[in-house]
């Protein structure tokens, strides 16, 4: 079958959307998103939101599933899905071409193997029940209720916790209510670089990112009413960033700690889409930023 959408995949700091917006540039492409820190407003440096990346040769690319929330909000795996099906249908009947890109497992997987999800509503009796529990019981529950746990961060934060509860809840009810979804055929393309190579791109990367003025991001989400609880949920750069401003480490050990936690993040993507392969899913790999491979790829898929 055809082939109707494109993805590129990668780990953090392999350039991929660098590659997706030349692709767009060049075969009137629109890019989705498939960050799961990138759906929110103000956080600008820390998720790597450059968004200058998305104007080539003086043209904007256009591109979906950034800055959609607020920080505050949640957006779940089934909100990603519900949007991005609609933004598909869209690109699809302008025809033009969508181009997924990102480094989320579980967003690029819910699209690609058209995950099941069933919509599950906030039901305020139910959350007021759920959040007079300890958070030991709470991860029990989700345990009971999904015993195969992929995403152990669930375990971790207390919202997160009792929103999953939700969700495995509404998937075992017995009249789910799921959503209609387009038939999407994906060509997979996976950037890759060697690993010392990788490496020395995400320590330079830290170091821009810290000269652009991350720090000041993150205290100034605090500021505008962002608790530390909540930013440091969002996790790496927002998290250390988060200890070093109240003081809880120095910044020396901040930016150690966090550039460690940024090379491990990168092989935790790299293992996730290793299982991607054993799923099933096809990825066609280009070694570091070769555009020209993918771009034959392409032609050779999207006919």
């Amino acid at each position: 079958m055809a082939k109707n959408l494109i993805v590129i995949l990668g780990s953090t700091a392999s350039g991929k959307t660098r590659l997706a917006t030349r692709l767009a540039y060049e075969l009137n492409g629109e890019i989705i998103s498939a960050d799961s820190r990138q759906v929110y407003r103000n956080m600008n440096i820390g998720t790597g939101k450059d968004l200058r990346e998305y104007v080539v040769n003086g043209r904007p690319i256009p591109y979906h599933l950034i800055d959609v929330v607020d920080p505050e909000q949640e957006f779940s795996l089934f909100d990603y899905q519900k949007k991005f099906y609609e933004i598909f249908r869209d690109i699809r009947s302008k025809r033009a071409l969508p181009i997924m890109v990102g480094g989320s497992g579980l967003y690029l997987e819910s699209v690609i193997c058209g995950y099941d999800l069933p919509e599950a509503p906030v039901i305020e009796s139910v959350r007021n029940d759920l959040a007079g529990q300890t958070n030991e019981k709470l991860q029990r529950i989700l345990q009971e209720l999904k015993p195969q746990l992929h995403n152990k961060t669930d375990l971790e934060d207390r919202e997160r916790l009792i929103r999953a509860i939700e969700i495995e809840w509404a998937r075992k009810a017995e009249h789910p209510i799921r959503q209609e979804k387009p038939v999407v055929e994906a060509a997979v393309f996976g950037v890759q670089w060697e690993r010392s190579v990788l490496r020395m791109r995400i320590t330079n990367r830290l170091k821009e990112r810290l000269n652009q003025g991350m720090i000041e991001e993150v205290s100034n989400l605090h500021a505008a009413g962002l608790s530390w609880s909540k930013l440091e949920h969002f996790g790496l750069e927002y998290r250390f960033i988060s200890q070093y401003l109240q003081k809880k480490i120095t910044f020396e050990e901040m930016k150690g700690s966090l550039n460690t936690a940024i090379h491990q993040f990168a092989k935790r993507q790299e293992t996730w889409f290793r299982r991607m392969e054993k799923k099933g899913v096809a990825i066609y790999w280009i070694k570091n930023d070769d555009y020209a491979s993918i771009k034959e790829g392409v032609a050779r898929l999207i006919k």
